[in-house]
């Protein structure tokens, strides 16, 4: 017969771990992923679109992700566009600073808790810092 809940071990679970860099790296190693998924495939989606669609329509893209050159909502709407850009430029190098430190992992080294802490924190530092070179270059050419 199966025991009582009250005499069953409880899983560790969330309030019971310390955070630390790993975990943090871990979840928005998931979230960069699925976010690069359905954003990113849904741009490009867009902009294939767009340029089959024609100069008009192709100008529509631009307008709304990109140039803004109007007033008022197609200004707002092209911020909203380059920022959505800058997010999944960031999601990007995120996502690839943490495979590779997963494929670190997987080799057998970097578990020692100092290291793996040190490397988790150098993927952030590596994602924003890759993120403001890369537009920087875009942007300044």
């Amino acid at each position: 017969m199966a025991q009582a809940p009250g005499n069953r071990p409880l899983s560790p679970h969330l309030q019971i771990w310390r955070w630390g860099p790993a975990m943090l790296v871990s979840i928005l190693h998931r979230v960069t992923g699925n976010g690069l998924a359905f954003a990113g495939i849904g741009l490009l989606l867009w902009w294939i679109g767009a340029l089959a669609g024609g100069p008009a329509s192709y100008q529509s893209f631009l307008d709304w992700v990109w140039l803004g050159t109007g007033g008022g909502l197609q200004v707002l709407t092209a911020l909203l566009g380059k920022i959505v850009l800058v997010g999944l430029t960031w999601a990007f190098f995120q996502h690839l600073a943490t495979g590779v430190r997963h494929l670190v992992l997987d080799i057998g080294a970097g578990y020692e808790l100092d290291t793996n802490a040190r490397w988790s924190s150098f993927t952030l530092l590596f994602s924003v810092a890759a993120t403001a070179f890369f537009w920087a270059f875009v942007l300044l050419r």
